[in-house]
C-alpha cells in the first residue's frame, strides 16, 4: 500500500535527539525519512507551527516527497504581536515562505481553548481570522487545528468558508455532531492515533464519509498505544507489515541507530493507521488506502 502522511512535525527537536533542550541520543532524522519511505510513505507533509518552523521546515524540503505547511498554531499567536517588527510584518514573512513550490497549506492554524495558558481566546481568534487573509490570497487549502472551542471554531470557519478552497481539520477527536458540521462545510478530517483512543472515537472515525478522509501520524506525538480501543485492531494486521509500520524500538536512553524510540511517534506508523480506520469501517485496507490517497490529492490541490 501507498501512503501520504499529511501530518508530522518534523522539525521537532525530537527527531534531532534532543528532549527538553538535552541531546539524548545521536541525530537519527534521516533514518526516520528512510523507514517511512520503506513503510509505504510516498508523500510526507510537514506541518509548520509558527514563522521559525515554516522557515525550517522548507529547509528540509527533498523535491517530490517532503512538503510543507506554512501558519501559526493558536498556541503560537502571541508571536505575531511579540514579532520585532509588529502582526504585519509577521503576516508578510509567512506570506513570502508561501511562495516556495512544496508549500501545500496554509496553517497549522485554528483555536484551542485547552492551551489558554499560552494563548488567550481573543488573540487566537483575531490571528486565525488573518490566516484566512492569507488562504485566500494564496489559494491554499487551509491545515486546521481544533480543541474543545464550543462553537468558536465552527462559527469562525464557516464565516469565512468562501474565502478559501478547501480544508482539513487536522488529528480530529470530536463528536459525531462536530463530524458532522464540519461536513457539511466540505472539509476533510484528518485522523491519527489520538483520534483512534477511546469506542466513542471509533463510532465517529466510523461514520466520517469516505470521500472525506484523511490520515496522518502528527508525529512525534499521537501514537497508538496499548491502552488504546483501537488496538486490539492490530492483531489483524500481516506480520510482513507490522514490521514495516511498527519495527523494533529502544528507549532513549538505550538508543539504537536502525531502532524507532519508545514513545516518539513516526511517519511509517501511518500503516497503522489505516488498517485500524478499515477494520473498524468493515473495508479492504488496500482499497481504503487508495480512496484515501485519491482524497488527499484532492483536499491538498496536488497535481
Amino acid at each position: 500500500m501507498r501512503f501520504i502522511d499529511i501530518g508530522a512535525n518534523l522539525t521537532d527537536p525530537m527527531f534531532r535527539g534532543i528532549y527538553r533542550g538535552k541531546q539524548a541520543h545521536a541525530d537519527d532524522f534521516l533514518q526516520v525519512i528512510h523507514r517511512a519511505k520503506q513503510a509505504g510513505v510516498q508523500k510526507l507533509f510537514i506541518t509548520g507551527t509558527n514563522l521559525s518552523e515554516s522557515k525550517e521546515a522548507i529547509e528540509y524540503i527533498e523535491k517530490g516527497f517532503l512538503y510543507t505547511t506554512v501558519g501559526c498554531h493558536p498556541t503560537r499567536s502571541n508571536e505575531f504581536e511579540e514579532h520585532p517588527g509588529g502582526p504585519d510584518d509577521y503576516y508578510n514573512k509567512l506570506a513570502e515562505l508561501t511562495q516556495h513550490k512544496s508549500v501545500i497549506a496554509i496553517g497549522e492554524c485554528g483555536l484551542d481553548y485547552d492551551r489558554l495558558f499560552f494563548c488567550p481566546k481573543d488573540v487566537q481568534k483575531k490571528y486565525f481570522e488573518r490566516q484566512f487573509d492569507l488562504a485566500e490570497k494564496t489559494r491554499l487549502p487551509m491545515f486546521l487545528h481544533n480543541r474543545n472551542t464550543g462553537n468558536d471554531f465552527f462559527d469562525l470557519v464557516k464565516a469565512n468558508r468562501h474565502r478559501f478552497t478547501t480544508g482539513i481539520v487536522h488529528s480530529f477527536t470530536g463528536s459525531m455532531e462536530e463530524m458532522k458540521k464540519l461536513v457539511e462545510l466540505d472539509l476533510y478530517i484528518g485522523v491519527n492515533g489520538c483520534s483512534l483512543k477511546t469506542e466513542e472515537n471509533l463510532q465517529v472515525v466510523k461514520e466520517i464519509p469516505e470521500d472525506k478522509l484523511v490520515i496522518e501520524t502528527d508525529a512525534p506525538w499521537c501514537d497508538i498505544r496499548p491502552t488504546h480501543a483501537s488496538f486490539k485492531y492490530l492483531q489483524n494486521v500481516p506480520k510482513e507489515e507490522m514490521a514495516l509500520y511498527s519495527p523494533p524500538s529502544k528507549k532513549k536512553e538505550r538508543f539504537e541507530m536502525g531502532c524507532m524510540v519508545k514513545s516518539r511517534n513516526e511517519p511509517c506508523t501511518v500503516g497503522l493507521v489505516l488498517h485500524i480506520v478499515a477494520a473498524i469501517r468493515n473495508a479492504n485496507p488496500n482499497e481504503l488506502s487508495e480512496k484515501v490517497w485519491e482524497n488527499t490529492y484532492k483536499a491538498f490541490n496536488l497535481k
